[in-house]
């Protein structure tokens, strides 16, 4: 390859500026293998340590090194390192390293288990704290980095191409299949298993990773096999260089071959840290042994930074992801509340900072609301929320929405026409964390050690996604007893506001504390619209997420499946990763064959997701987004992530406005209706208008908050552009109905209706208040009762015709059987 590092030269120390005698003193070292086949050798260096082997930060910062021959030959290489504020350095120990692992071992859900007792405040400051919301974790300080970020065999960053093995056992467990975290599907034996694995069992064996550049390799990361069938991973493993993929120099710990420590399960990912950062193009994993009774299979990543050849010109800014200038790292909890803070002083008339209650080891829940009127529901608004962080290993929605915040507040001080339009005319939400003792957990290892499930449950061992109260079979087995009593069964059955089942409400309910702040949340606020940010895999998801009868996989569409899969494409469409035509699936599925959406019931069935409870049981219309193959992606990957979803997270708030929007009203006082029913023709899904929380009734709430205030009345249906039939009924009321027509444009089209009280509801009013009943009222009232004298009377005598004819029929028989007798 015809490049600056084409050249017979070893180098064996860097050079940052310093002098001989400081270099020597630091102990700096880094070896860079160049055109080993003119017969190079590497220096021996010192073993690094873990504990010397980390960096506090994750800033750009760029460094120069230079590397010096023994021939006197200097290359000058200018250096990028991703989000870190320290120039590449070593320091040198007389003992070998010790390889850090993880303890992020996969768990299964259970279906009960014992719930952790609560610690009290150990101390007078820990109690204050509590006191005044800030409960202490045990991450208040970040985490120590690697210094070097992953080269991307789990993002994908790494191409197939350049992955290569001395063999595999077939195509489905090829080296493009041995990234770390990669999942296997069900049926194994396809093109999908979860691992590399070699077809002969020898120490012959390797997967090979092509960096494509020069790269200063500092670590690998191991683990094994994903599956449901095998048990396989590698124990231990060698570590082997190149620059030309021919020849191979060994990974030295001393004067000896490094062995490093490889797996003891199946999950968990385990680090080997070299024990001197080298240089090369090329690195093999070579396993030396591995599991009794399984075989060679790993799954990996490799930690390494890229060398600038300055023959390239000036590296751009740019090349981080973004040019924004927001705080793209990973925050932990104290780190997310001093972010929420700065952006609300930052625009204090925009934004608002409240808790919607407490996760089971205490840490708040909190939301930030931006509007142009912060604390208040406004009639005619709607209400739009971001929920990230339901799973606290899924960390790029909770940094995707803290960036948000950040460019809302930023961009509405600008000026910027998009952001003012949607501050002023929509009160959003924004919950970053749903599941914050996950997170910190998750938090605590760091974005490549955290493993696949780490921080996935609550503190109980709940998947807060199967945690909200399973309405569809509700609906689905009352509307099948409706038909078998007559009639098409869904008329007699109410399809909207499915109320929450008695057994969830009873103190013994497996319940997360998490869960009842989310539901209570969403019954105090009428919201329009919602995305459920997750990660994992590149897909938009839409209910019904549940199928019928819990049936593992089945296209289970809901009433308004047209619009969700207009959202679910909108987000899809805009979003750069999903809309790239060249990415390769994650794991097994290839969404690409559905534009990136599917029916939840048809990716497989999640009962109890909060997606289907919001549809079900309040007014919002709710998907879930799938935002990157990596559940926790490195900070150097969060810049190009927010370019990837900026777009559609702006996009898919903005479809709040599209469909029709109304207030239901007294037609004599003008005053909005609470709770009237509106049902679109051909929709077999009705709304209500907005009521405050203190109007509903004890088994439809979990709310013990204070009602905000809010304005009755007001409603927003979303809906495709068409003409529709809009009725609305209340109790006490005549029914009414017009027609509305949607356009194209993401306009809410407005629809009110006034409803005429019946003569029954102004008498009972009217004899409430003591007043006399007047003239018009009693006419009417008199009418009325007069029509249902006549109808009763109707009836009456229909029934005692049909009575009359019963009895000469029986007469007639009686008669014709007694002649035949005679």
């Amino acid at each position: 390859m015809e490049s600056g590092y084409g050249r017979s030269v070893l180098c064996s120390h860097v050079q940052c500026g310093r002098s001989a005698a400081n270099r020597q003193q630091d102990g700096l070292a880094i070896i860079v293998l160049l055109n080993l086949a003119n017969g190079g050798t590497l220096a021996s260096g010192e073993p690094l340590t873990n504990e010397q082997y980390s960096a506090s930060s994750s800033r750009p910062t760029t460094g120069t090194i230079n590397l010096t021959a023994p021939a006197s030959t200097t290359v000058t290489y200018s250096t990028h390192f991703p989000h870190h504020s320290s120039t590449l350095r070593t320091t040198t120990s007389t003992s070998p390293p010790d390889l850090l692992t993880s303890a992020a071992s996969r768990r299964r859900r259970p279906q009960k288990r014992k719930r952790p007792e609560r610690k009290p405040p150990s101390s007078e400051e820990d109690r204050s704290e509590e006191e005044d919301g800030d409960v202490k974790t045990k991450s208040d300080a970040s985490p120590k980095a690697l210094e070097c970020p992953p080269l991307g065999l789990e993002s994908l960053r790494v191409r197939d191409n350049q992955l290569q093995a001395s063999s595999f056992q077939r195509a489905g467990l090829g080296p493009h299949r041995g990234r770390l975290n990669i999942q296997s599907g069900i049926e194994e034996g396809d093109l999908y298993d979860g691992a590399w694995c070699a077809r002969y069992e020898d120490q012959n064996q390797w997967l090979e990773v092509d960096a494509i550049q020069l790269t200063v390799f500092t670590g690998v990361i191991l683990q094994g096999r994903s599956s449901i069938w095998s048990w396989d991973w590698v124990e231990t493993y060698k570590v082997q260089l190149s620059n030309d993929s021919i020849n191979w120099v060994t990974c030295k710990n001393g004067t000896q071959d490094m062995i490093f420590t490889g797996n003891r399960d199946m999950y968990t990912p385990v680090l080997g840290v070299l024990p001197v950062p080298t240089a090369a193009r090329f690195l093999r994993i070579n396993p030396l042994s591995w599991f009794v009774n399984g075989t060679i299979c790993l799954r990996a990543e490799i930690l390494g930074c890229s060398v600038h050849d300055p023959s390239e010109g000036q590296r751009d800014e740019g090349d981080s992801g973004s040019n924004e200038g927001l705080d793209f790292r990973h925050h932990n909890y104290m780190e997310m509340r001093k972010l929420m803070k700065a952006v609300s002083e930052q625009c204090p008339d925009i934004t608002r900072i409240y808790t919607i209650g407490r996760s089971y080891n205490g840490l708040k829940l909190y939301v930030m609301e931006i509007s142009d009127n912060p604390g208040k529901h406004e009639l005619g608004e709607p209400e739009f929320r971001y929920v990230a962080g339901m799973h606290g290993n899924e960390v790029l929605g909770r940094e995707l929405v803290l960036n948000l915040m950040q460019y809302m507040c930023r961009e509405y001080k600008r000026g910027n026409q998009r952001i003012v339009r949607l501050v002023t005319e929509t009160r959003i939400h924004l919950l970053p964390s749903m599941n914050p003792d996950g997170y910190e957990a998750a938090y605590e290892k760091g974005s490549e050690l955290s493993g696949w499930a780490l921080g996935r449950y609550s503190v109980e061992g709940i998947d807060l996604n199967h945690n909200f109260p399973e309405l569809n079979n509700i609906l689905w087995d009352a509307q099948e007893v409706a038909a078998g009593q007559g009639g098409d069964g869904k008329s007699k059955v109410p399809n909207h506001y499915i109320p929450i089942p008695e057994y969830y409400t009873k103190e013994e309910a497996v319940v997360a504390p998490e869960t009842r702040a989310v539901i209570s949340w969403m019954q105090d606020i009428p919201f329009v619209l919602s995305a459920n940010l997750h990660g994992g895999e590149l897909v938009v998801v839409y209910p019904h997420d549940c199928t019928r009868d819990w049936a593992p996989r089945e296209e289970t569409p809901s009433p308004d499946n047209g619009f969700f899969r207009w959202l679910a494409t909108v987000y899809a469409s805009t979003n750069l990763a999903m809309a790239n035509p060249d990415r390769r699936m994650c794991h097994y599925d290839d969404f690409q064959a559905t534009r990136n959406i599917i029916n939840g019931g048809a990716w497989h069935t999640v009962p109890g997701s909060m997606s289907d409870f919001s549809y079900m049981h309040t007014n919002c219309f709710e998907v879930t987004v799938e935002l990157s193959c990596d559940k926790y992606p490195h900070a150097s990957e969060l810049p190009g992530e927010w370019e990837n979803n900026k777009e559609s997270l702006l996009i898919y708030m903005e479809q709040v406005h599209r469909g029709i929007k109304g207030v239901v009203r007294d037609k004599t006082t003008k005053r909005g209706l609470a709770d009237a029913i509106i049902k679109v023709e051909d929709h077999d899904h009705d709304i209500r208008t907005g009521s405050p929380p203190n109007t509903r009734t004890p088994e439809d709430s979990l709310s013990t908050r204070t009602p905000e205030d809010t304005a009755d009345g007001d409603y927003w249906r979303l809906l495709n552009p068409g003409e529709y039939r809009v009725a609305a009924w209340a109790e006490g009321y005549y029914p009414a109905a017009r027609r509305c027509r949607v356009g194209m444009e993401a306009r809410a089209t407005p629809c009110d209706i006034s409803l005429v009280k019946t003569p029954l509801l102004r008498l009972k009013e009217i004899r409430a208040a003591g007043g006399k009943i007047p003239q018009d009222l009693q006419l009417r009232l008199r009418a009325l009762r007069l029509r249902k004298l006549r109808a009763t009377t109707r009836v009456l005598n229909q029934r005692r015709h049909r009575q009359q004819q019963q009895q000469q029929e029986r007469r007639r028989r009686e008669e014709e059987e007694g002649e035949r007798k005679a």
